[in-house]
């Protein structure tokens, strides 16, 4: 019978001391805060400096698709068929509308650079007057917003392009599973009754290009009546179908910042050779047939879910990610080369603009792409901070990583502390190197961990748990 393996108290405020994180924003950063969610709540005169060139889309039906436990809503979607086609209009919350450009909140914001996640609860990178309230594009509230209006022709094209500042009024909040469910069942929202087609359109166009996406389920800590487990959170088609909109607007946010020789772009160099040999060279090891000829990323796609094989070589694929960085484009007098700016795994230009609630650089990539596409100077705010933005955001990166990690390590070894000794079914995912033990997955509970014996990517095998110690959040098998 299957048991499911819980821990009824895990104390995650040690790793937030150990980072340095908290929600100290500083007296007059949350005074800015206050007052600003104040004057938007209330309508006030002046509550919105771009007032005057904000259009009005509160009679579109737009909803947000999102993890049901979130309140920092960053995106709203109302998409419809063209013809063959399809007019996507993604509104993204307007968050330098609501910051005072070099104030005390906005210095706050670039000393954070993201929105720090744990299983008991976010550390928000605004203050949550605004990140989870004024800011959030909450259902039956007037919000707002930058809208991308982007057009896409039969064969997944880009046919055109509008950004501006708008208000909008989401009416209603969905979350993945519930849009996966109601796809299935023909009875999808009819603001997103287009989305399944164009996501897979979207899909297509991007392993053509030569995208390479990994699918491997989230590992996740998940409290319960019975206290804290540990999940694994498969991919749901609408995961698929709502980051596909997400991309069509990074990308175009890119390639307006590229051609004017400023922005901020999310980049990353092709693989190495020896990663993809070394791909190769597991699959053969694997049995995985891999077709001459075949890209990284349709071999990837097309591999069958839920077979070990697949869930070594999607953990190996990782090796093909190293070097994603940060660019800041500073002006046309300063040309880079356009291999620098792209972003390999997504096969083109990139920025990410549609999280500015959660991620600095978001509002700053905005910014620029509002003022290319109305013709105005990027405001010098931007311009000064634009140089400082990739130092800051690869910081915030790995502290987002470290949090995520150190929070899944000490729920597997509070979890799994009083059953040393016990044998599990494991899978192995990756073999032992010159530096490093092999990695093993557990399903049940769903552990990823060191394991000590000779072992080979993709084996079922037995393993047994040697260790398991909260204080160091270390966990040990080894192979039986």
């Amino acid at each position: 019978m299957k048991r499911i393996l819980s821990a009824p108290d895990i104390d995650f405020a040690g790793i937030r001391t150990e980072l340095g994180v908290d929600e100290e924003y500083g007296d007059d950063a949350l005074a800015e805060a206050r007052a600003t969610a104040q004057m938007i709540d209330s309508g006030a005169p002046g509550a919105d400096r771009y007032a005057d060139v904000r259009e009005d889309h509160t009679g579109v039906p737009f909803v947000t698709i999102d993890p049901p436990t979130s309140r920092d809503l960053d995106q709203a979607v109302h998409l419809t068929a063209d013809g063959d086609g399809f007019v996507v209009d993604y509104a993204i919350a307007d968050v330098a509308a609501l910051i005072t450009p070099e104030g005390a909140l906005d210095q706050e914001s670039r000393r954070r650079g993201a929105t720090v996640y744990f299983p008991d609860g976010s550390v928000p990178l605004h203050p949550r007057a605004l990140s989870e309230g004024a800011g959030s594009l909450l259902p039956e509230q007037v919000r707002l917003c930058v809208l991308w209006t982007i057009r896409v022709a039969g064969d997944g094209s880009v046919t055109d392009v509008r950004v501006r500042r708008s208000r909008i009024a989401s009416v209603a909040r969905l979350d993945y599973a519930g849009v996966s469910a109601d796809a299935a069942a023909g009875r999808l929202h009819p603001a997103i009754a287009a989305l399944p087609a164009f996501g897979e359109l979207r899909r297509e166009v991007a392993l053509a290009r030569g995208a390479v996406e990994l699918d491997l389920p989230d590992q996740t800590v998940v409290r319960t009546a019975d206290g804290w487990r540990l999940d694994l959170e498969a991919h749901t088609p609408a995961d698929m179908w709502n980051s596909q909109v997400s991309l069509l607007a990074g990308m175009c946010a890119g390639t307006i910042m590229a051609e004017a020789g400023v922005g901020l772009l999310r980049t990353l160099p092709p693989a190495e050779e020896d990663a993809i040999e070394d791909l190769r060279a597991a699959a053969r090891a694997l049995g995985v047939q891999w077709p001459a000829g075949l890209p990284v990323g349709r071999f990837l796609a097309g591999l069958p879910g839920g077979e070990p094989s697949t869930l070594a070589l999607q953990s190996a694929a990782a090796g093909l990610m190293r070097g994603a960085n940060y660019l800041a484009l500073t002006g046309p007098d300063e040309p880079v080369d356009d291999a620098l700016m792209r972003h390999s795994a997504i096969g083109g230009l990139y920025a990410h603009v549609t999280a500015p609630l959660r991620r600095l650089g978001d509002r700053f990539a905005t910014e620029v792409c509002l003022a290319i596409a109305s013709g105005t100077p990027v405001p010098d705010w931007v311009h000064r901070a634009l140089p400082t933005l990739p130092k800051i955001l690869r910081s915030a990166d790995t502290l987002g990583a470290t949090a995520d990690r150190a929070s899944i390590d000490l729920a597997e070894a509070v979890i799994l502390r009083e059953r040393v000794g016990e044998r599990f079914d494991a899978v192995v995912m990756s073999g032992a190197t010159e530096r490093r033990q092999a990695q093993i997955f557990l399903s049940d509970p769903p552990v990823i961990a060191r394991c000590a014996g000779d072992l080979r990517p993709g084996d079922r095998v037995v393993v047994e748990l040697t260790k398991a110690d909260e204080v160091t959040r270390t966990v040990e098998f080894r192979k039986v």
